[in-house]
Formats: structure tokens, C-alpha cells, sequence
């Protein structure tokens, strides 16, 4: 297909019609602001959420098994850094003792690793950082689709924390807020992984991330994080 054919990828160009590349300047103008309307909404967002405290619930599964199942009340420090404060203990936990105890012990230590890893990746992703889309734009390597017939628009970014990665964005069209995310990753050893984030809005607009995913297929771990009973930071 040629460019002149797919209007995504229309020329920046008068032509001798003219008004192709005036319909084309005002669609990389609509397309500009429709980044810069997001990114002003991930930053007001982000910085809102730093009001509130939050139930994060994560369980790991190993093929397709259910192993870990932890619970953390999240919040921002004064520091703006994110903190995480264990709820309970894993209700799968089972105390064994002797040398059965050891191999338990060694499998949960394994486990907790994993969700380290995995949860550490998707944080990485989660919120989107509003200057790592300013820079993949300056790259060239985001492209963002008309309204289709939902309503919906599709942004497409490449290279957005590491060489080789892409992320999803689904965006409604009439307000440039986010309703979803998808992820391709990789993590240390090149093991390819896949994510998503649906997200919701509080009662203030503020979108939050409701749910999270983490699939690495190579080793079978899949991470689900769900994040609920959002209140704002008692005086």
C-alpha cells in the first residue's frame, strides 16, 4: 500500500490538488494534540494519585497453578517514591517442617523473586511516563490512528524504555484519556513478555490502573495486580 493510500501514513506535502496537504497538516496537528492532551493527563493523574492510598492485590501463577497470592497497601512517600507496606500473609502459605520445610522455603523465596522481577518491569510501564512519549515522538516512533467507529483512538509506541519494545495505547477519542494498555517487553535474559492495564476513573476523574497483567510464556509465570479501595491520606 502506498502512502497515499493509507491515511496514516499520508505525506507532509502540498500537492497540486492542495487540499491533501492541508487535510494532512491539520491531521498531524490533531494527531500533536491529541499526545500533548494525553501526556497532560497522565501528568495530572499521576500527581493526584500521590493523595491516595490503595490495595494492591498480586498473585503469581506457574502453569496456569496459582502459587503466590499477596496483598500490599500501596502509597507515595514524601519523597514521591511509590512504597508498598505488606497487608497479610500469603493465605496459601503452609508451614512444613524438616527438609520439606527447606524446599518450601527455598520455592516461596523463588517465588517472591519473580514477582519482584516481574512487578518491578511492569512498574516500569505503569503510569506511562509523559517524557518517554515526548521522546519516542521526537524518535518518530509514534504513530496515532483516526477515531474508529467506537469512538476510540489507537496510539502506537515503539522503543519506549528499551530497543525493541512496543506499547498500546487505547485513548477515548473525545476526552484523550486512557482506557487501556498493551505492552511487548523483554526481560534481562531476552525472554519475550507481554502485558496489559485496563484502567478506571475515581470518583474525581482521576484515572487509576484497576488491572494489571504480566506474562512471561518462556518460563510459564503470569502476574495479575489488581488495585482497589483507593482513600485519600487520612491528616
Amino acid at each position: 500500500m502506498s502512502a497515499e493510500q493509507d491515511p496514516d501514513r499520508e505525506p507532509v506535502r502540498l500537492s497540486r490538488r492542495g487540499s491533501v496537504g492541508i487535510l494532512t497538516i491539520d491531521r498531524l496537528r490533531l494527531n500533536e494534540a491529541r499526545i500533548e492532551s494525553m501526556k497532560q493527563s497522565l501528568v495530572a493523574s499521576k500527581a493526584t494519585l500521590k493523595q491516595y492510598e490503595w490495595v494492591e492485590t498480586m498473585a503469581l501463577s506457574l502453569g496456569g497453578e496459582e502459587k503466590v497470592k499477596q496483598q500490599n497497601t500501596c502509597y507515595y512517600g514524601a519523597d514521591g517514591a511509590l512504597q508498598k507496606v505488606p497487608v497479610a500473609a500469603d493465605a496459601k502459605e503452609d508451614k512444613k517442617r524438616g527438609l520439606r520445610g527447606k524446599v518450601a522455603e527455598s520455592k516461596k523465596e523463588e517465588f517472591a523473586g519473580a514477582i519482584k522481577s516481574a512487578s518491578s518491569l511492569l512498574h516500569q510501564y505503569t503510569p506511562l511516563d509523559p517524557a518517554k512519549i515526548q521522546a519516542a515522538k521526537a524518535a518518530g516512533n509514534v504513530s496515532v490512528s483516526v477515531p474508529g467507529a467506537d469512538g476510540k483512538v489507537r496510539v502506537t509506541i515503539k522503543n519506549y524504555l528499551k530497543p525493541g519494545d512496543e506499547v498500546g495505547i487505547v485513548a477515548d477519542g473525545a476526552k484523550n484519556t486512557l482506557q487501556s494498555v498493551t505492552i511487548k517487553s523483554f526481560v534481562d535474559d531476552k525472554s519475550p513478555v507481554t502485558g496489559s492495564v485496563t484502567y478506571a476513573a475515581l470518583t474525581d476523574g482521576t484515572a487509576y490502573p484497576a488491572k494489571q497483567t504480566l506474562d512471561i510464556s518462556a518460563q510459564k509465570l503470569k502476574v495479575d495486580i489488581s488495585n482497589s479501595g483507593y482513600r485519600k491520606h487520612s491528616s
